[in-house]
């Protein structure tokens, strides 16, 4: 379908600091080192970042609870689920250093932990999909993330060379020209970038994933140490900055999108 603008599905799953009150008891930390895992782990800013930068017909979805509960971009399945191998699959028993995060939950509380918080969250991406699918026969998901400049012990990638920017992708939902026109704008911008390193992947609603290629995704992670103080987790003075180049990219993305659907 020809047309001047698209709707882009901005998905923020990583930037909450909440940990539920009826919660707080399961979590082993004490406070002061919960809020340092907090610190480690949250994507801070983050859906102000990206979220400035939606228009009023674009959907976002936040994930409303700290990942410490319940990780929203994790399989369901640990048997499926890669980083259930260091103890951090859809509910971590492990911290990002491998100290002890929860006692393993007996399969009530889990079930009940993925039908709270899990369940709701992905109902809202696949609708929102299906709305943009029903409407324009296609979906665009611009998934928004934020990484440590230092390898964190869980990581599997330890590389100390980290980009500015990181570009994830799937192989089945993030079509080529999509992927340069994201490199592209992130050079354009003076930005260095890699891509799925140090992390991989694009979130696909799980409905669509692997089976319906007009659902586009494209993760874009941005180095922490382009906009915040990674100790305290306050916005730097290179913040504003950084948000008007991720706005750039973005609206590359955007326009990228727009033109592969009048061909």
């Amino acid at each position: 379908m020809c047309r001047k603008c698209i709707e882009m599905i901005f998905h923020i799953p990583h930037a909450s600091f909440d940990i539920p009150v009826d919660l707080r008891p399961t979590l082993l930390l004490d406070d002061r080192a919960l809020m340092e895992e907090l610190l480690v782990m949250t994507d801070a800013h983050v859906d102000d970042l990206f979220g400035c930068h939606a228009g009023d017909e674009d959907t976002i979805v936040t994930f409303p609870v700290s990942r410490l509960i319940v990780d929203p971009e994790r399989f369901t399945d640990d048997a499926l689920e890669i980083m259930a191998w260091v103890g951090m699959g859809v509910i971590y028993e492990q911290t990002s250093s491998g100290d002890r995060l929860r006692n393993t939950p007996s399969l009530e509380d889990r079930d009940e932990l993925i039908r709270r918080f899990y369940v709701p969250h992905h109902k809202q991406l696949n609708d929102a999909t299906g709305k943009e699918l029903d409407h324009y026969g296609a979906a665009v998901i611009l998934d928004c993330h934020s990484f440590p400049s230092i390898p964190l012990p869980f990581e599997f990638d330890q590389d100390p060379d980290r980009p500015d920017i990181c570009i994830g992708t799937d192989p089945a939902h993030t079509p080529r020209f999509l992927i340069e026109a994201a490199k592209q704008a992130v050079s354009d911008e003076g930005l260095t970038c890699r891509i799925n390193k140090p992390s991989d992947g694009s979130l696909v609603p799980s409905h669509y994933w692997q089976h319906d290629k007009r659902v586009l995704s494209i993760m874009i992670e941005i180095n922490r140490s382009l906009f915040v103080d990674e100790a305290t987790g306050e916005r730097s003075n290179q913040y504003e900055g950084c948000k008007a180049k991720l706005g750039k990219i973005i609206k590359r993305i955007r326009e990228t999108c727009i033109s592969d659907q009048r061909t």
